[in-house]
């Protein structure tokens, strides 16, 4: 079985074009029409942390610093000025992700990418929310 022009192996062959949704992608990430970075590892363990700072960082503003904090002593108003820099650490490492995936051309990277765009934009709901609180 042949492979169609539309959809590349893991590395295309010269003469194959990518898709355009592809290229646009490619273009959007910054990523060269280069050799394909070889998949290995690093792109699931660097999907699997930049998850995880994600999930952290939902669990420090919806339990700890409201719930578990407060029941402590401790001040509540903390949220904040520790989920803004965890916030942002987790979108840059949700970048990175995507941008792995994508140099590896690995074949479900628009289904991880899709993945991310979504905890992309929950994480920055939450900046926001954060700056917000911060501000007010």
């Amino acid at each position: 079985m042949s492979q169609s022009a539309t959809i590349p192996g893991p590395s295309p062959s010269p003469g194959t074009a990518r898709p355009q949704r592809d290229v646009a992608m490619r273009r959007l990430l910054r990523i060269d029409d280069l050799p394909c970075v070889k998949a290995d590892d690093g792109a699931h363990r660097l999907f699997s942390a930049s998850i995880l700072l994600s999930a952290t960082r939902c669990l420090l503003s919806y339990v700890i610093f409201p719930i578990v904090t407060p029941l402590l002593g401790a001040a509540a108003g903390v949220g904040p000025a520790v989920g803004i820099p965890i916030g942002i650490l987790a979108l840059v490492f949700d970048y990175r992700g995507i941008r792995r995936f994508w140099l590896a051309d690995h074949r479900r990277r628009w289904a991880i990418t899709v993945l991310y765009a979504a905890v992309m934009v929950l994480v920055t709901i939450l900046v926001v929310q954060d700056v917000v609180h911060l501000v007010a």
